[in-house]
């Protein structure tokens, strides 16, 4: 058969992705992809990432004659688990424009497993919940249709009827490598060096997490965690490296390394392939002990991001973080000493937080040094425990329209402008304290913070304090 993949990140509907201009190629779709060929399919490629609108896709179907259309989310990227409106919009439009020219229709993502019935419902045969490669292969084998089988959802008297899904692949080395040659890597390139003056692309080493954060939504892999052969992917590199060139890699893992021993073999791997390329990771704080660290800078590492969420340990536990404070300290230090930059995914307004945990944070930032931050507010996505706290709450918008809405959709401890608020406060703050010559000083951050339209919510919360104590 004749299969176009597609999916729907968009980042020319984030104004925020627009900005940072840091895109990387759909690596779960990618993979998908790859999985078709190998059974004997001619496959296709729509990279909506790099796309100007859904006329591009319009175009590729009138121009073709496609059998099939799979939309399959990048569920590696953390963007596409956002499932943010505005790209589901979009994934409804395309299927809305290939529902006259194709046999059949497939959705699957983050998104189409926790609402099922939208895509269902916008002209999509089935939805497959869950870990889906190996759903889409039974579904184009599939001789009678309807198809049911676990994982596989369509409508049935206008509601989505299927069986749950079953736990994914164990054995990761049963998937091909993406089918990269299905994507413009040279687009890509243009637009690094055009923005930032490098390159980098993006691999995966694992599946899953096993942790427990209360906020997290796991709709595609579960609490799970299984991880590829260090000897194989270190192979992958070295073929990225000669094939490509990237001056750079991201390994797009919830967490990497949590395997004993595991980042060692790869260091070891990785260099007598004469393979090493400066790359980044995810990972948990307690995990960067100074032998991992060791083991990380050995294989090339060069930034870990860690998601640290709060300096209040009182927040952390209300997370179920399973993460002490002091771990956090211990860890930047250890990376640091091995010249890896320690970054901070930081998280404002889960519940209970009060002006004394947002300050708690601050000097944690302002002790540690972490290299960068990144900054969201909470966020409850379907099927978590903190969803299930407050989806009574959820009224008039139950997701965010773009990744910089930064306001809280349920009710937080202060009102929803304040986040945003404090969002660009905390980056201010931040950008003057690691460099005292930036013109964004202490001066600099008071009128920056006069031309806000509410600072003075700062202040009538008791939040002042932060920068300045």
């Amino acid at each position: 058969m004749k299969i176009l993949f597609a999916h729907s990140f968009f980042m020319a509907f984030d104004e925020k992705q627009k900005l940072i201009r840091t895109p990387y190629p759909p690596l779960g779709t990618l993979i998908a992809a790859a999985c078709a060929r190998r059974e004997g399919h001619e496959v296709a490629l729509f990279d909506a990432m790099v796309a100007e609108d859904t006329a591009d896709f319009e175009k590729m179907v009138l121009a073709e004659d496609f059998d099939v259309v799979v939309f399959f989310e990048d569920n590696f990227n953390w963007l596409s688990k956002m499932c943010l409106l505005r790209m589901r919009e979009a994934c409804v439009t395309m299927i809305q424009a290939a529902r006259p020219r194709v046999q059949h229709i497939l959705a699957a993502g983050s998104d189409a497993s926790d609402f099922p019935e939208i895509y269902l419902k916008a002209g999509a045969d089935y939805v497959i919940k869950g870990e889906a490669e190996f759903r889409v292969l039974e579904i184009l084998a599939a001789e009678e249709h309807p198809v049911m089988l676990p994982g596989i959802f369509r409508l049935h008297n206008d509601k989505p009827a299927g069986q749950a899904p079953i736990r994914g692949e164990r054995n990761l080395s049963v998937f091909p490598m993406a089918a990269w040659d299905l994507v413009d890597v040279e687009h890509y390139r243009r637009i690094w060096l055009r923005n930032h003056g490098w390159f980098s692309l993006n691999m995966v080493t694992t599946r899953g997490c096993p942790y427990r954060c209360n906020w997290c939504a796991k709709p595609v892999h579960g609490r799970r965690y299984d991880v590829r052969d260090p000897l194989e992917v270190a192979a992958e590199v070295a073929w990225l490296k000669d094939r490509f060139k990237p001056d750079h890699l991201w390994f797009a893992d919830d967490i990497f390394g949590l395997k004993p021993g595991w980042t060692r073999r790869f260091a070891e791997e990785i260099r007598r392939l004469d393979a090493v390329i400066p790359f980044k990771i995810q990972a948990r704080a307690d995990l960067m002990s100074a032998a991992a660290a060791a083991d990380l800078a050995a294989a090339g590492c060069r930034t870990v991001w860690m998601g640290v969420e709060s300096g209040s340990q009182s927040v952390l536990d209300a997370m179920d973080k399973d993460l002490k404070v002091p771990a956090i300290k211990e860890a930047v230090a250890n990376l640091k000493r091995e010249d890896i930059r320690a970054c901070f995914f930081l998280q404002f307004g889960y519940p209970g937080e009060t002006a004394a945990d947002i300050r708690a944070t601050w000097e944690m930032i302002r002790e540690t040094r972490p290299h960068e931050i990144g900054i969201s507010v909470a966020y409850p996505l379907p099927d978590t425990p903190f969803y299930e706290r407050v989806k009574d709450q959820l009224h008039d918008q139950d997701h965010w329209l773009t990744s910089n809405d930064m306001k809280p959709i349920f009710q937080a401890t202060y009102p929803a402008d304040f986040y945003p608020q404090l969002y660009r406060y905390i980056h201010q703050k931040f950008v003057a304290l690691n460099d005292p010559r930036h013109p964004l000083s202490p001066v600099g951050i008071k009128r920056f913070l006069r031309r806000l339209q509410t600072s003075r919510d700062l202040k009538r919360f008791g939040v002042e304090g932060i920068p300045f104590s």
